[in-house]
């Protein structure tokens, strides 16, 4: 069952949830990944809707949201999923089915061909429409120290993912 809500509805919850994390989701043809964001947000650019999602480049996930340009964040709000968080914030596609290892569903997108995740309740479909990568010049040292790798020679940047919100509701399984 879908409920409607509007785009800043749960924009606070969203922001609280980034700790544990929320459920980022790709796919691109047959291929499905999901994986835990602890940054972005929802907010207003252009005059649009937009949810920012960060990715470093040596993801998985990567190569699925530069080949579809599309992606769904998945919030719990009331269902544990903390094991889920921990698996899907750890482990990568490449080693693992995250979905059939966690028990997690994906349904499709009403929007898009994105799926979200089941066991969540509220959800963001978007559309990518604008990129940047970080520049790594640009970034604080102390940022640069704490989040990055400086001793190794592929210290893998995120890219920026501006998505246009083009739906946003609460699932609940029937």
């Amino acid at each position: 069952m879908y409920k409607e809500i509007g785009v800043f509805d749960y924009s606070n919850k969203v922001l609280e949830k980034m700790h544990p994390g929320n459920f980022l989701t790709t796919k691109n043809g047959d291929t499905i990944n999901t994986m835990i964001i602890g940054w972005g947000g929802v907010s207003i650019e252009w005059g649009k809707p937009i949810f920012i999602v960060l990715v470093r480049d040596c993801r998985a996930t990567f190569d699925l949201i530069e080949a579809s340009n599309e992606f769904t964040v998945s919030v719990p709000l009331e269902n544990d999923l903390i094991e889920a968080i921990r698996v899907c914030g750890t482990k990568s596609l490449r080693d693992i089915n995250k979905f059939e290892y966690c028990n997690l569903t994906p349904v499709k997108g009403r929007k898009i061909d994105t799926p979200i995740i089941g066991e969540a309740e509220l959800h963001y479909e978007c559309k990518v429409v604008y990129k940047q990568k970080l520049e790594k010049s640009a970034i604080p040292e102390a940022i640069k120290t704490r989040y990055y790798n400086p001793n190794t020679s592929n210290d893998f940047y995120h890219t920026v993912y501006y998505g246009e919100i083009i739906d946003q509701y609460i699932y609940e399984k029937e």
